[in-house]
C-alpha cells in the first residue's frame, strides 16, 4: 500500500545514515551525504514539504537505521472498546504511543493507558505486531512496526491527559472518527474479532 516512491525514500535515508555512521573514508562520507539529499529531494517533491523540514523530522537519526515501534493498547468493558480523543487532530485512538527505552511492551501499553485514559490496566495478551507499510496508513517517512497488546482494567477511573481530551467506550457499530496515522478501522475491528474469538493465533506480517 505504500507508494513505491515513500519506499525508495526510505531505503536510501537508511543506507546513507549507516554509511554516515560507519565510513571512515572522507570521499565515501561524501556519497553518502549525497544519497541522503536525494532522499530529502524525493520527499520534499511529492510532500511539498521544506528541505529543512525535512531533514530535521526524516533525516536527522544517526547509527544503524531500525523501524520505530508503537504500542497500542486493546481495552474492552462491555463489548465496547476503549479509545481517546488525540489533541493533536482532535480524532479518536486506541491508547498508546512510542516505544520507551527501558521498558517492555506490555509496560509502555500499561503507561499509556494510565496516562491518556486514566485508567489502571494489566497486559494480557499479544494479538498483533503489524509493519505499518502494509496497512492503510497515511504516509510516514519512518518505517513503523505497530504492536497491539490486550490489557483489563484493574481500577482508575476515564481521565484525559497532557495529550488526549476525551475518553470513551464505543461499540464496534459506533466507531468515532480514527486518527489513521495511529490506527486503521480494519485494526479497530480486528481488535473485536480477537475478543470474539480469543483463541484466534497473533497477527503478524
Amino acid at each position: 500500500m505504500e507508494p513505491k516512491w515513500l519506499e525508495w525514500s526510505k531505503q536510501l535515508q537508511s543506507i546513507s545514515q549507516a554509511g554516515l555512521t560507519y565510513s571512515k573514508d572522507v570521499y565515501d562520507l561524501e556519497r553518502f551525504e549525497m544519497i541522503r539529499n536525494i532522499s530529502i529531494d524525493i520527499m520534499a517533491h511529492y510532500t511539498e514539504l521544506a528541505h529543512s523540514t525535512i531533514k530535521h523530522l526524516f533525516a536527522n537519526e544517526t547509527g544503524y537505521a531500525t523501524p520505530k515501534v508503537d504500542i497500542r493498547a486493546v481495552v474492552f468493558k462491555d463489548d465496547q472498546i476503549l479509545m481517546v480523543r488525540e489533541k493533536m487532530d482532535g480524532k479518536w485512538s486506541l491508547p498508546g504511543g512510542w516505544a520507551d527505552i527501558g521498558q517492555t511492551p506490555a509496560e509502555v501499553a500499561v503507561k499509556e493507558v494510565k496516562e491518556e485514559a486514566g485508567f489502571v490496566v494489566r497486559a494480557k495478551k499479544l494479538l498483533a505486531v503489524m509493519d505499518m507499510k502494509c496497512h492503510p496508513h497515511p504516509p510516514s517517512a519512518y518505517h513503523i512496526y505497530k504492536i497491539f497488546i490486550q490489557c483489563e482494567i484493574v481500577g482508575g477511573q476515564a481521565e484525559q491527559g497532557l495529550e488526549t481530551s476525551d475518553v470513551q467506550f464505543f461499540a464496534e457499530s459506533e466507531l468515532p472518527e480514527l486518527s489513521v496515522g495511529r490506527n486503521t478501522d480494519s485494526q479497530i475491528k480486528m481488535a473485536f474479532r480477537y475478543i470474539k474469538n480469543p483463541e484466534t493465533p497473533v497477527y503478524f506480517d
